[in-house]
């Protein structure tokens, strides 16, 4: 293959490098320049192009990354048709992403012409989502490479997507005194949550005291029992384990059970427990798995669901990439500077998608009442522009036409929420899903009803946020009470993504075990306006 610039009496046939617009049409780059291409370049008064000239052998990009692509086993896979030299790879289920980098580094050493980039190794990926991509950076590629590329991927496997395998899941948790009801409660919901990604579900909670002679005698039952699906144990034990001959790996022992692993190179995630009884998994969960952020136990739980039997090999091998958070309570090994505060991100979500049943069935709209002659709903967004979270996005739901005419012309984004019916939850989903606010550090979410909250109020909050290093919850208050607007860090969104109903951030903040800082704005933080008196009392004027 020839790369340069070639005069056009020797052009034909050669391909086009770079486009080249012309008054009759644009000639585009990759196209095999033909005598008619040549013609038309002639009357243009173009006398040479840059291009390349093919030897036997090579092959255009599209083809070469066709070819690769296809020797890819297709198997829960969907690939893209060829263009400008690349192919897309597309997951076809919900499953887990494996890579095999040996084989994907070995495939990009073949020659710089020839790439594949993929996923990180064991994500979790869902039905649609991208997960790799084949593209050949020049015009053409030598055949003989592709052919060492082909001859690569058909020996082996660079990546796949393993399907989840529905387990029906025994939760066994263990209790002390000082171990409240409510956060087992909790406990439990949040894993039913872990396990519909794949399918799972949980059949049956089982509450002991924690002893390991009690745990033993719980999971030689339950390995006696019959159950159609897989079957999985999970154990939360009300201490955490401090060593092999603890409760939880003891008991898996005496109740006939092997210990794979104690411990995990992993934070948060240190103290899991991976043991097995019979083909029954049983795993140790730590006590960070009572949070919905993403944790060692994780890690193990969805290569279990996708068939894979981790061993302690595989668990001592994740200590690279395993430090997955900073832990606000102990001394960070990056303690975030004064600049790196500053950079941090807070964007605003302005929550104005509701109902405002309380106003009465056909009155007016809480949000579109005037406070010194401007609707609510743009005086509060008008406050959040002038604060130091950026940007706004509002959700619109309930008389979407009026609420985002009093909006219009300010520099923020309109979500509409066409399920705003069904409660608070589906307006937090739709706003956290907007690029604008899932990009950032944290987002500051603000009721549209609030007029007391000004600039300098969200200001605190965010500030605080900064200083705290971006990792924690940052709640109003006034005289110890718990008011709004909040602020929910980045490590928070999935959660958030899995609302339903008529729920708010309230249970994510005492389900994720996440840090809470108090910031007390005053009144403020308390005075919401959802009935026409309450309007009229903190001076306003309804309308519409």
């Amino acid at each position: 293959m020839k790369y340069g610039t070639f005069q056009l009496e020797e052009a034909g046939g050669t391909v086009l490098a770079h486009s080249i617009r012309l008054p009759s049409g644009r000639i585009s780059k990759g196209q095999v320049l033909s005598q008619e291409d040549i013609a038309r370049l002639f009357e243009e008064g173009i006398t040479s192009v840059v291009a390349v000239r093919l030897d036997p052998g090579d092959m255009l990009e599209d083809e070469a990354a066709a070819v690769i692509a296809g020797t890819i086993a297709p198997d829960n896979l969907r690939f893209s048709e060829a263009t400008t030299g690349r192919v897309n790879v597309y997951a076809r289920v919900d499953g887990l992403f494996v890579a095999d980098k040996a084989v994907v580094d070995a495939l990009n050493r073949i020659d710089p012409a020839i790439t594949l980039a993929c996923l990180a190794d064991h994500v979790v990926v869902r039905a649609g989502d991208m997960v790799a991509t084949v593209k050949i950076i020049p015009l053409a590629v030598g055949g003989e490479k592709i052919a060492q590329a082909v001859s690569l991927l058909a020996e082996s496997v660079a990546f796949e997507v393993k399907t989840f395998r529905p387990r029906a899941v025994t939760l066994v948790a263990t209790e002390l005194p000082s171990l409240k009801a409510s956060v087992m409660d909790r406990t439990a919901r949040l894993l039913e949550h872990r396990l519909a990604s794949s399918g799972s579900r949980l059949i049956k909670e089982i509450r002991i005291p924690h002893s390991a002679d009690r745990l033993t005698e719980v999971l030689q039952q339950l390995t006696l029992q019959e159950i159609n699906e897989p079957a999985m144990v999970i154990v939360f034990g009300a201490s955490a384990v401090a060593d092999k001959e603890d409760v939880i790996p003891a008991a898996i022992r005496a109740a006939g059970g092997d210990v794979e692993q104690v411990g995990m190179p992993v934070d948060p995630g240190n103290l899991l427990v991976l043991g097995r009884i019979g083909h029954v998994p049983v795993l140790g969960a730590p006590g960070c798995a009572r949070s919905p952020k993403e944790n060692g136990f994780d890690w193990v739980l969805n290569r279990l669901m996708a068939g894979e039997t981790p061993t302690s090999f595989d668990i001592t091998g994740m200590g690279v990439g395993g430090l997955l958070m900073e832990i606000p309570t102990r001394p960070r090994p990056r303690d975030a500077t004064t600049e790196k505060a500053k950079l941090l991100s807070v964007g605003a979500l302005l929550l104005a998608a509701g109902q405002a049943r309380r106003m009465g069935k056909d009155g007016p709209h809480k949000l579109l009442a005037e406070f010194d002659g401007v609707p609510l709903v743009r005086r509060v967004a008008e406050m959040l522009l002038a604060s130091q979270a950026a940007p706004v996005v509002a959700v619109t739901g309930h008389r979407r036409e009026e609420v985002e005419a009093a909006l219009s012309g300010l520099d923020i984004r309109n979500q509409f929420n066409p399920d705003y019916a069904s409660g608070m939850a589906s307006s937090l989903v739709a706003g956290f899903s907007a690029p604008e606010l899932a990009s950032g550090d944290g987002v500051l979410v603000m009721l549209g009803d609030m007029p007391g909250v000004t600039a300098k109020h969200v200001n605190m909050l965010v500030s605080a946020f900064r200083e705290a290093g971006g990792g924690v919850v940052v709640r109003s208050v006034s005289e110890g009470k718990r008011g709004n607007p909040i602020i929910l860090p980045r490590i928070a969104y999935d959660a958030v993504l899995r609302l339903e109903g008529d729920v708010g951030a309230r249970a994510i903040i005492e389900n994720s075990g996440l840090s809470v800082i108090d910031v007390d704005i005053g009144p403020a933080a308390h005075l919401d306006v959802d009935t026409p008196e309450a309007v009229t009392a903190a001076g306003g004027i309804l309308r519409g």
